[in-house]
């Protein structure tokens, strides 16, 4: 599936040819990036009778609640910049949902050609050394290297951007899909959603742009990835530079707060985790021992 409004969806068959479908039935869990069973109905058209099983499914949070928007992904990118200042808490939730959902990530810090690099290398050192792969990119700069960059790991693979406004997602997704902009203008037609389908996920084959194979999910219209199905006691687990510590704590259900003999306490005091991050890890376990809002 493309691209989703409502309950219009824009299904696009293994030959190239989209159409525009409706799920059988009143409800939906369709998303961007979901393998759907469809009949036709009328030339173009067709109802969705039902999804193929997924490999993996990726929620995005608002300020209520979260809610599934892309599944199947190969690959995730966080796209961050010199300027703005990126999140680290909105990189660590990114990093703890691909975790979760067992889908590779990596970072590109964009803008690489300003003079704040150095502080923004510095911000980034701590997931460098936990094993996260940094890419640097200078999009506007210098787009032909930037592209030579990333083809190889794009190549062949589903792959998810996410990043805030300003960092560069635009210019990315416009040097990656030449036709970008007009493919977003088609499906606002076919699905009769105006300008608002800019807040939603999108699907483009890479196969006539630079990287000649795969595809790219962009999806703008949020600023964080919804982790309200991971348990608490889960996160040490899913946190790269914490995973190893907490198996060294003297307490097998050890919350890394208060517990006497706590290793990963042990590793923040040493330098081995960063502060920044066990002040972001204190922050989510909270958020997440929190009760539900219904």
């Amino acid at each position: 599936m493309v691209r989703g409004h409502g309950r219009h969806y824009l299904v696009q068959t293994d030959d190239g040819q989209r159409l525009q479908c409706v799920p059988r039935g009143k409800k939906s869990d369709c998303v961007v990036g979901d393998r759907v069973r469809w009949l036709p109905t009328s030339p173009g058209e067709g109802v969705i009778e039902g999804l193929e099983p997924r490999r993996n499914l990726l929620y995005r949070q608002d300020e209520w609640r979260s809610k599934s928007f892309a599944a199947n992904v190969d690959q995730l990118l966080v796209l961050v910049a010199v300027e703005p200042v990126f999140s680290e808490s909105l990189l660590s939730r990114a990093l703890l949902a691909a975790a979760e959902a067992g889908i590779e990530t990596r970072i590109a810090l964009n803008k690489t050609d300003l003079p704040g690099v150095a502080a923004a290398r510095e911000r980034l050192a701590p997931y460098t050394t936990m094993g996260v792969q940094v890419m640097e990119l200078a999009l506007k700069a210098d787009a032909a290297v930037s592209l030579g960059t990333l083809a190889p790991w794009l190549a062949g693979k589903t792959t998810l951007v996410l990043g805030p406004s300003g960092t560069g997602k635009s210019t990315l997704t416009n040097l990656l899909v030449p036709d970008a902009q007009a493919q977003v203008g088609e499906i606002s037609v076919a699905l009769n959603s105006g300008r608002h389908t800019t807040t939603h996920t999108q699907w483009y084959s890479l196969t006539a742009g630079p990287i000649g194979s795969g595809a790219w999910m962009d999806s703008p219209g949020f600023q964080t990835f919804g982790i309200q199905h991971i348990e608490p006691m889960r996160l040490a687990s899913l946190m790269l530079d914490f995973a190893e510590p907490a198996t060294r704590c003297r307490f097998a259900n050890c919350t890394h707060r208060q517990e006497p003999s706590c290793a990963v306490r042990a590793a923040v005091e040493g330098g081995q985790i960063a502060a920044s991050r066990y002040r972001i890890y204190l922050e989510l376990f909270d958020e997440l021992s929190r009760p539900p809002i219904y």
